[in-house]
């Protein structure tokens, strides 16, 4: 199974690259397969590859999934 997670774009880099930030972790990601993405946006990424754009509401939406399922595993 693949996992793609929301991430906000907060720097364009030559070479349609970009800097995006995971909940706080800063990576730099290829956008090839988003070459409109602007700052702001927000991409869904996997494996260092910003794979199509994101909704900001359904990105805050699946973010915050994500923080319930880490906080439930955290008190297991």
């Amino acid at each position: 199974m693949c996992l793609a997670i929301p991430a906000r774009v907060v720097e364009l880099l030559p070479n349609l690259r970009a800097i995006v930030d995971l909940g706080g972790v800063r990576k730099e990601v290829s956008i090839d397969l988003v070459a409109d993405a602007q700052l702001d946006d927000y991409v869904i990424v996997h494996v260092g590859y910003a794979l199509g754009k994101i909704d900001p509401e359904e990105a805050q939406r699946t973010l915050a999934l994500f923080a319930e399922l880490a906080q439930t595993e955290a008190q297991a």
